[in-house]
C-alpha cells in the first residue's frame, strides 16, 4: 500500500470549504482535471479516469458534521482517499487530502499525485475565492 498526503491552508470559513468540496456537481471544478465524477444513487459514484480511458465503481460519503468526505473503489479495492476541513480560527481552513493506493496498477507514482494533489488543493482554494467573493459582493 502507498498513501499520499497535502495539506493548504485557505482563506475561508470550514463550513465555505467543505460545501464546495462536497458539491458532488461541481467536484469537476477541482478534482484532477484527468478525472471526472458522475453521481448515481449517492453515495455511489463513477469515476471516469482520462489516462485509462476507463470508468470505475466508487462511493462518496460527505459527512458534514465531520466537516469529512471520504472516498474509494467499490469492487476492486484499487484505491481510497479522504479530505479534512479544520478551521483554523480568524476566518481560515486548513484542508488535507489523503489518498492510499491499495493496488500498485492504481498508483500512478509519487510525482504525478504530488502535482495532482497540489493543483487540486490549488483549483479547490479558487473555487471557495469566487463562492466567498461572489457571495459577499
Amino acid at each position: 500500500m502507498t498513501e499520499y498526503e497535502r495539506s493548504r491552508t485557505m482563506p475561508a470559513q470550514p463550513e465555505h470549504v467543505f460545501d464546495e468540496a462536497a458539491n458532488v456537481g461541481r467536484l469537476d471544478s477541482w478534482l484532477p482535471e484527468a478525472l471526472h465524477v458522475r453521481a448515481e444513487e449517492l453515495p455511489a459514484v463513477t469515476v471516469h479516469e482520462d489516462r485509462t480511458d476507463e470508468d470505475t465503481s466508487a462511493l462518496l460519503r460527505a459527512r458534514r458534521d465531520q466537516m469529512r468526505i471520504e472516498w474509494g473503489t467499490r469492487d476492486q479495492g484499487g484505491y481510497a482517499g479522504w479530505l479534512q476541513v479544520a478551521g483554523l480560527g480568524s476566518g481560515a481552513s486548513e484542508v488535507t487530502v489523503h489518498l492510499s493506493f491499495f493496488d500498485a496498477g492504481h498508483d500512478p507514482g509519487e510525482r504525478a499525485v504530488g502535482d495532482a494533489l497540489d493543483t487540486s488543493l490549488e483549483r479547490l482554494e479558487e473555487q471557495v475565492r469566487l463562492r466567498v467573493d461572489h457571495a459577499a459582493g
